[in-house]
C-alpha cells in the first residue's frame, strides 16, 4: 500500500541583491584589513597573493551583483504575474 507524500514546501526565494552586496563588502574589508595592517606580516611570509585573492573577490563580485540584479527583476515579475487575478 502506497503511502502519501506530505506536500512539498515552496522553495525558498529570497531577494539575492543584499547577497551580492554583502560580498563585495566582506571582500573589501577584508583586503584593506589585511593592506593596512597586515602588508609587513604578509610580505615576511610570503603571502602577498591573498591581496590579489581580495582583489579578484572584490572584481568578480561586480558580475554577480549585476547577475542577482536580473535575477531580482525576473523574481519580482514572476511574483507580480502569479499575483494578477
Amino acid at each position: 500500500m502506497p503511502q502519501e507524500q506530505p506536500p512539498r514546501p515552496e522553495p525558498l526565494d529570497p531577494p539575492m541583491v543584499p547577497f551580492a552586496v554583502a560580498g563585495l563588502v566582506v571582500w573589501a574589508v577584508v583586503g584593506l584589513v589585511l593592506l593596512l595592517f597586515f602588508r609587513g606580516w604578509l610580505t615576511e611570509h610570503g603571502h602577498q597573493n591573498w591581496l590579489w585573492t581580495c582583489l579578484a573577490g572584490f572584481l568578480w563580485g561586480f558580475p554577480g551583483l549585476a547577475t542577482m540584479l536580473r535575477h531580482d527583476a525576473n523574481r519580482r515579475r514572476r511574483r507580480a504575474a502569479a499575483n494578477r487575478p
